[in-house]
């Protein structure tokens, strides 16, 4: 039985040794699986950023006394989804000219109607722009989890028809005529399913957090708009506020 270093040398032996048609196919497999992987790094350092940041702003937001302190924490805390639409929901309220007129003459009531919607149409624009930034370089997992395999799949039938090429040229069937074109063919496939494997599992995994926080702004955003139907005092000087 051959030893693991026999094994990896035999390997690179074939990698070295493989037609031009199989170094082009492995080259690219190689490629798709370096991108990869430095994806899949770099998504899984900004989801523990989202969630560091975000448990940060929570803190800030349940702990705040004035809504000038949380807008800006959520203008520091840039990676946590609910802090982007507390910003977009205080900067609709804000622009709103008669909010700012009920706040001084100390109204009662609550933002309703139109300007309510506005709030919520402004927090769901938000809301929609962090799900995009959240699932970034996502497709080119899915494209790896489903095109790696069939790429290495096309250089498995390129081997295969070399070595049937072989067989016709010379005769013969015997192993030693066989066996190379086979390795090739089946090194490409490895190379395949090397590249789709951790991006498919890191792509289920990616899907699951994102919709997670999907799910998590859909419920502060109901905060949110609970909070601006309340009596506008509270909106602006200082128990809950955005």
């Amino acid at each position: 039985m051959p030893t693991s270093d026999a094994l990896g040398s035999n390997v690179l032996d074939l990698v070295l040794q493989a037609g031009p048609v199989a170094k082009v196919v492995l080259a690219l497999l190689g490629v798709f699986s370096i991108v990869s992987w430095a994806l899949i790094v770099d998504k899984w350092w900004q989801l523990r950023r989202v969630r560091s940041q975000t448990v940060a702003f929570l803190r800030a937001y349940r702990e705040g006394r004035r809504a000038s302190v949380v807008l800006a924490a959520a203008r520091k805390l840039r990676e946590s989804p609910l802090g982007q639409l507390y910003i977009a929901a205080h900067q609709e309220v804000s622009g709103i000219s008669e909010v700012v007129e009920h706040v001084l003459d100390d109204h009662e009531d609550g933002l309703g109607g139109e300007r309510l919607d506005a709030v919520h149409r402004a927090m769901r624009r938000s809301a929609a722009l962090e799900v995009a930034r959240l699932e970034r370089y996502l497709p080119f997992l899915a494209t790896t989890a489903s095109a790696a395999p069939f790429i290495g799949l096309f250089g498995t039938v390129w081997g295969i028809m070399a070595s049937f090429h072989s067989i016709g040229q010379q005769g013969s069937a015997n192993l030693a005529v066989v066996a190379p074109g086979i390795s090739e063919a089946l090194i490409a496939t490895a190379f395949g399913l090397a590249a789709a494997i951790p991006a498919v599992i890191a792509y289920n995994y990616f899907v699951n957090r994102v919709k997670h926080w999907a799910t998590e702004m859909d419920g502060f955003m109901m905060d949110l708009l609970n909070l601006v139907a309340r009596p506008v005092p509270k909106l602006g000087r200082a128990k809950d506020g955005v």
